[in-house]
């Protein structure tokens, strides 16, 4: 039975979803963000998450499952030396997914992936930004 597995299917056959699944996140390694809808984007958040935990491991067997995941070497190489190192002070939270306009030709609610600035990158980002004053 599939009690509580009702996400994520995303109206494809298994072999289109896992194909899809590991062209988007292999798009975000290396992009660094990527437009998508917003189903999709929570998906690839999934998995984009699981693959930067298995790059924080930095041994062969992570990399091999990584690989498993995202299909691309150059990919998992660029996950393995800059984004894994990125996140090592950081236990999960890695991506987000912000909502954007509804995409222009369809109507289809739209989504932004991205990675989350790294703990030293949003305290740096903090201090550079004054906070707005509030109109009376």
């Amino acid at each position: 039975m599939r009690h509580g597995k009702a996400r994520g299917k995303l109206g494809r056959t298994t072999s289109h979803r896992k194909a899809m699944v590991a062209s988007g996140v292999a798009s975000l390694i290396k992009e660094g963000r990527i437009a998508t809808t917003l189903a999709k984007a929570k998906v690839l958040s999934r998995v984009a998450d699981r693959a930067v935990t298995l790059a924080k491991r930095e041994d062969l067997h992570a990399r091999r499952l990584a690989l498993a995941l995202v299909r691309d070497r150059a990919a998992v190489a660029k996950l393995f030396s800059e984004i894994g190192p990125r996140f090592t002070g950081r236990n999960g939270g890695y991506t987000r997914v912000l909502r954007i306009q509804p995409r222009r030709g369809d109507g289809a609610e739209a989504a932004m992936l991205e990675f989350t600035p790294s703990p030293e990158e949003g305290t740096a980002a903090a201090k550079g930004k004054k906070k707005p004053k509030k109109k009376k």
